[in-house]
């Protein structure tokens, strides 16, 4: 990312030391490496969760798919095993047994 060299470390820290001074260099190395730190912390739990998110939504995805998959295996199952004839089977009566029930019922 940047292309710093021994050279280019050694002329900023004597411009550092030249700037602050020999007495508060050690604490403003010790304040710069606290906050390079934090940083460093900070952008990694960024990433950390944007990963997290991005595989969330990887395996909400995938769930969503197989959801789709096994309804439309669900919905032609029940669509080849459905008889054609939706009709509900009515029982065969029988006209004459009819007539004979009703002659033996009236007196």
């Amino acid at each position: 990312m940047f292309d710093i060299g021994f050279a280019e470390l050694l002329l900023i820290a004597v411009v550092a030391l030249l700037v602050i001074g020999p007495e508060r260099l050690p604490s403003a190395i010790k304040t710069a490496s606290v906050w390079l730190g934090r940083l460093k912390r900070s952008y990694n739990d960024i990433k950390r969760e944007v990963e997290l998110e991005l595989h969330n939504n990887e395996v909400m995805e995938n769930l969503k798919r197989a959801q789709s998959e096994i309804e439309d295996t669900i919905n032609v199952d029940l669509d080849a095993s459905a008889p054609s004839d939706t009709k509900p089977a009515q029982p065969s009566v029988d006209p004459k047994q009819t007539a004979q029930r009703n002659t033996q019922a009236d007196p």
